[in-house]
This record gives structure tokens, C-alpha cells and sequence, in this order.
């Protein structure tokens, strides 16, 4: 009778996950929110792995972790295992699915910039299937399931540059009748996107003798902050390639001809490997289409 060899069983795979995307990231709440789960639960994963082989992997202090020897030693190994294992899954995905294309982007150009030119997208492509996901923050895409990329971003070599983003105040034409001068801003509200510092960065440019940044109401989603501008609640700071088709119709108007630079554009990027790919290039290729027809 035959006797096996002994299977040296894996730990938990989302242990060994949690493990690296914190040693990568350098912080348990940064690989959560990548993870989608809360630091508790990559603080718990981790404790079980270090138990789990009686070595610690992480220092704890009160300004956050740090690895240790050991942790230094192993982590570059999982960020390379994982990265194939990634390379591996994408590979199936992309030969099951060959005609599927997955976009991310943040929810205000999934609403705002996307959506409206989505009809125009896949009537040009009309054999690919295309799914959009919206998050804050740019992915790492060899760790997601995602093709393209859609965000502000600047210009690199790597990347496809769809618009140049502009800055320009924009309100109801009756709001607008009382707005001679952009010091006239210091009278109404000032709609703003909470994250967004687009205020600051128009201010600075069209008014840099005046020391006061308009201030009002702000909104964690840019789609709610455009509605209260139509509602003729204030002044929105625009990013014109999100509100240009209510600049078009005229519901909403430009009481400055002074539109400043953002400095960042609608931007798409891929995974070096996808390059290759037919179908994320024709995707790519038609949104920069799009944005050009469109725009």
C-alpha cells in the first residue's frame, strides 16, 4: 500500500490576500477599502495568519504598521503570486467572455459624461458587450476585474487623452442677470462637488486679486450638485464636459467668459497586455471617438 506525501495545506486565501494588499499599500485601511471589507475584518485575517505560523508579520504602533523582517521578506514574493494569479484569471475571463468589455470610472462621469454617450458607443460597436462600474478612486487593474479605465487623470504616455477639462461657473439664466462681475460670486451660494477643489483652482486663475474663495453648499455626488444648480439654487462650478448639454439647451449659463484649465482630462487606460486586445482597443478607440463627436 502507498503511502501519499503529506499535502501542505494553503492558508486562507483571503488571509494571504489581506496580508498583501496591506503590506503593499502600507496601511490595514487602505487594503480594506480595496478589498471592500473594513479594517477590522484585514486586521482579524491578518492576526490568523501570524498565528497561524507563529511569526509576526506586522509591527503595530499608533501612527499605523509597519513589516517587519520577516514581512519584508515575503511580501514582494505574494505581490508577485498575486499579480499572476491575476494575469491567470483575466486571461480565462477574456477567452470565455472574448467580446466583453468591462469600463470603471467615478460615478460623476458615469452619470454625467458616459451614460449619454453609451447609446453612441455600442451602436458603433454593436457585437461588444460593454458593463460600466463606478468608484471613487482608480483601480489597480491587474487586482480587479475591470478592462479600461475612465478618470481624470493627466496626460501620460500610457494613457488616451478624451478631453481637456475646463472651469466655468454656470447657473439659471434669471441668477445670472445679477451677476456682473465675478465679485458679485460673494452674494449667492457656491455649488461645489465635496471633493473637488475646483473653486479654489478657478478662483486662483480668474480672480487672483481677490482674497475671498466663494463658499456654499457642497454634494459628495457632482450629478446632485448639477440638479440644485438647474433648481436655481447657485452658482455650480462646471466641468464643461459634464454640464455642456445644459449649457447647450440653455438651461443652465455661463455668466463669465472665463473658463480656467483643470489641469486634468477625461483620460483612458488599460493594462500594458490589453494592448493586444481587439476588443478593449475598440472600445478605447470609440470613446475617443465619441468624445470628439460629442464633445
Amino acid at each position: 500500500m502507498s503511502i501519499a506525501p503529506p499535502f501542505d495545506r494553503l492558508p486562507s486565501l483571503n488571509a494571504l490576500r489581506a496580508f498583501e494588499a496591506a503590506a503593499r499599500l502600507g496601511s490595514f485601511r487602505r487594503a480594506a477599502d480595496e478589498l471592500m471589507v473594513t479594517p477590522g475584518a484585514v486586521a482579524a485575517q491578518i492576526k490568523a495568519l501570524e498565528a497561524e505560523f507563529g511569526a509576526e508579520l506586522f509591527h503595530r504602533q499608533a501612527r499605523g504598521v509597519t513589516l517587519t523582517a520577516l514581512g519584508q521578506r515575503v511580501a514582494p514574493r505574494f505581490s508577485a503570486a498575486f499579480d499572476a494569479l491575476g494575469g491567470a484569471v483575466r486571461e480565462l475571463r477574456r477567452h470565455a467572455a472574448p467580446r466583453k468589455v468591462h469600463i470603471v470610472t467615478s460615478p460623476a462621469l458615469a452619470q454625467l459624461w458616459l451614460a449619454p454617450r453609451l447609446l453612441h458607443l455600442r451602436a458603433a460597436l454593436r457585437d461588444v458587450d460593454i458593463s460600466v462600474t463606478a468608484l471613487e478612486e482608480p483601480p489597480d487593474l491587474k487586482r480587479t476585474p475591470f478592462d479600461l479605465c475612465l478618470f481624470y487623470a493627466e496626460p501620460g504616455p500610457d494613457k488616451i487623452t478624451l478631453w481637456d477639462e475646463q472651469l466655468l461657473p454656470v447657473c439659471i439664466p434669471g441668477l445670472a442677470e445679477a451677476l456682473a462681475d465675478p465679485a458679485d460670486l460673494a452674494t449667492v451660494n457656491c455649488i461645489s462637488d465635496v471633493v473637488w477643489q475646483d473653486w479654489r483652482i478657478w478662483a486662483a486663475s480668474a480672480m487672483p486679486d481677490s482674497p475671498v474663495i466663494p463658499t456654499g453648499p457642497g454634494f459628495s455626488l457632482y450629478a446632485v450638485a448639477v440638479q440644485e444648480a438647474l433648481s436655481g439654487a447657485g452658482v455650480l462650478m462646471g466641468r464643461q464636459s459634464l454640464i455642456q448639454p445644459h449649457l447647450n439647451c440653455g438651461a443652465l449659463v455661463a455668466p463669465f467668459d472665463r473658463p480656467v484649465p483643470l489641469g486634468l482630462s477625461i483620460t483612458a487606460w488599460m493594462l500594458p497586455e490589453s494592448r493586444n486586445d481587439r476588443v478593449v482597443i475598440a472600445v478605447a478607440n470609440g470613446l475617443r471617438q465619441i468624445a470628439g463627436d460629442m464633445g
